[in-house]
This record gives structure tokens, C-alpha cells and sequence, in this order.
């Protein structure tokens, strides 16, 4: 091998490493010379699920950081969280750690927050949620199928019972005690389907007699329009208790008005009075009702005009005055 070959592959091994190391500058700077390292923000988890440095920091599914470091601090688990510089994040937004997939690597998820809360300073403390992750769905799934499991068994149980006391072998009793009861019923079930379709009994006639039937349809007509009626008359007898109630009318006015009660007091109050003294006998009409005195008076006033009139009956018209009043007197 010459001068000019061995030459030749120097520089052509020379210039694929210039790429190689060009292709890896631009992948892990992005081409720049100065890399910005960006602010830090602390986290406190119960648990930070398997995340670990490197793990993205996504805020609305894009990417503005990385986990640089994970830590205990004491009894909680703490993530510091390197922000890229021209990321502002809210005040009170929220972190939590989800999953890209079932089998992908974990990244913390930041929302927006609200606008106008201000914004987080370096190496402030953001405030977290935690999330279920993977494990304790599955764990959650399994307990959710070991209850079904128990309710399917207890189910089972209840509708067959090893020793035939479940609810299916307790119907097959049920069945083979009442078969012939059974029987009989629907014997006599089809009996009456049979007196029915031949117009038998008043079942029979209703289904099958269109006059009996046009008879029930008039009297439940009748018995709408007596309801109707009865309706109307309750309608005006509220209408008349309303009027009562309210001192409308004679019976309203006796019932509710001071003024009329207090007359029929005084009217009874005088009858009383009038009744104590017709019973002493006190006045014309107690002397009438009390005294036999004037009462054979009244009788003998009667006989002498009964007499006179006889007498006139007797005379001429000249001397009827004067028999009639030298009877009388």
C-alpha cells in the first residue's frame, strides 16, 4: 500500500468522525453551543411510581422539562423537576404522574392552572395530586373479580344448595306437591274458556250477547251522568257552605252576624217571658188560659145567644133588639 491510499483513508476516517460527532451534537443540544439548563421545581409525592431522572415533564401533552433528580425527604418521596426557562408555570397548577402507556415509562403531567394566578420562582414548591398507577388498578380489577367470584358462589348457592335446599330444587318440590292441583286448575281454567265461548253465565253473555253488553254500556253511562250530577250538587252545596261560612244570606246572617243573634236572644227571652206569665195566669190571655171563672162565663155569654137567636127566630123584626137585649143583660 502506497503513501497516497494510506492518506487517502486517514482523511476518509477522519471526516466520518467529524459527522458522527456533528449528528451527535445536534441530537443532544439541538445545535446549540450553550445549553440552557433552565429553573428547578420541587414535588412531593406519596409515591413517585417507578419515575425516575430523565422522565419528561409535559405541560398540556408538551414537553417542558425533565425529572433531574428524585429523592426521599423523610417520609415523603420528592422529584426535582428542571423547567425550561421560557416555560412560566402557574401558581396553582397541579402535578401528577401518569403513564404513557401500559408498557411505557412514566412522565409528570403539569396543567395549565389559571390565568392571572402569577407564576412559580426557581426552586419553589409545586403542589402535586396523586393518580392510581398501574399496580393498584390491577390490584382494584382483582379484588372487584374475587367479590363477583363470592356473589356468583353465594348466588349459585342460593338457587341450587348442594343438599336440595336452594330455590331450583325448592320450586321442583313445589311442582311435583302441587302437580295435581295444577292439573285441575287448568281443567277448570278451560272449562270456563269453554262456557265463555258458548255464551254461558254472565261472563258468557257479556262476551257474546252484543244486547247485554250494549245494557252495561247504557247503565255505566247512566251511572257517569248520576256521578256528574252528584258532582254538581256537592259543587253547590260547598257553594252554599261557602256563602254560610262567609255571612252571605238569612242562614249566614243568623249563624255569623252579632247583631241578629242578639235579636233572636231578646225574641226568645220575650217568649219566655210570655210563657212565665201565661203559666201564673198574669194578663187577658193568662186569665183565659187560667180561669175557670171566665171560661163557664164565656159558656153561659154562649147559651144566652143561643137563646136570643131562638127568640128572633120566634119575634118579628121589631122586638129583636129588645129580646136579644134583655137576654144578654
Amino acid at each position: 500500500m502506497n503513501n497516497a491510499q494510506m492518506s487517502a483513508r486517514v482523511g476518509l476516517f477522519f471526516l466520518l468522525g467529524c459527522a458522527l460527532i456533528w449528528v451527535t451534537f445536534e441530537a443532544l443540544t439541538s445545535g446549540k453551543v450553550s445549553r440552557d439548563r433552565g429553573y428547578r421545581v420541587i414535588a412531593h409525592f406519596s409515591n413517585l411510581k417507578e419515575l425516575k431522572a430523565g422522565d419528561e415533564v409535559r405541560m398540556a401533552g408538551v414537553k417542558v422539562g425533565t425529572v433531574a433528580e428524585t429523592r426521599l425527604a423523610g417520609r415523603r418521596a420528592e422529584a426535582v423537576f428542571l423547567i425550561n426557562s421560557k416555560v412560566q408555570i402557574a401558581h396553582d397548577s397541579v402535578a401528577t404522574i401518569g403513564m404513557a402507556g401500559l408498557l411505557g415509562a412514566n412522565y409528570v403531567s403539569l396543567d395549565l392552572g389559571t390565568e392571572g394566578a402569577g407564576s412559580l420562582k426557581p426552586d419553589a414548591q409545586i403542589r402535586t395530586a396523586d393518580t392510581p398507577d398501574l399496580n393498584t388498578i390491577v390490584s382494584q380489577i382483582g379484588e372487584i373479580g374475587r367479590k363477583i367470584d363470592g356473589a356468583l358462589s353465594q348466588f349459585t348457592g342460593a338457587l341450587g344448595g348442594s343438599d336440595g335446599n336452594g330455590l331450583l330444587g325448592k320450586i321442583d318440590r313445589l311442582v311435583d306437591e302441587n302437580s295435581t292441583r295444577v292439573g285441575q286448575i287448568t281443567t277448570d281454567l278451560r272449562d270456563i274458556t269453554s262456557k265463555v265461548n258458548k255464551g254461558e253465565g254472565t261472563l258468557g253473555k257479556l262476551v257474546n250477547d252484543p244486547a247485554a253488553y250494549e245494557s252495561l254500556v247504557s247503565t255505566l253511562t247512566e251511572i257517569k251522568v248520576a256521578a256528574t250530577e252528584a258532582k254538581t250538587f256537592v259543587a253547590s252545596t260547598q257553594s252554599i257552605i261557602d256563602q254560610v261560612k262567609s255571612g252571605k244570606g238569612t242562614l249566614g246572617s243568623l249563624l255569623y252576624d252579632d247583631e241578629a243573634g242578639k235579636n233572636i236572644q231578646v225574641v226568645a227571652r220575650n217568649l219566655r217571658e210570655l210563657s212565665d206569665k201565661l203559666n201564673k195566669g198574669e194578663g187577658t190571655l193568662g186569665r183565659l188560659i187560667s180561669d175557670d171563672t171566665l171560661f163557664r162565663d164565656a159558656q153561659g155569654i154562649m147559651r144566652k145567644v143561643d137563646r136570643a137567636v131562638d127568640g128572633l127566630a120566634d119575634q118579628g123584626p121589631i122586638t129583636a133588639v129588645g129580646v136579644a137585649a134583655n137576654a144578654l143583660f
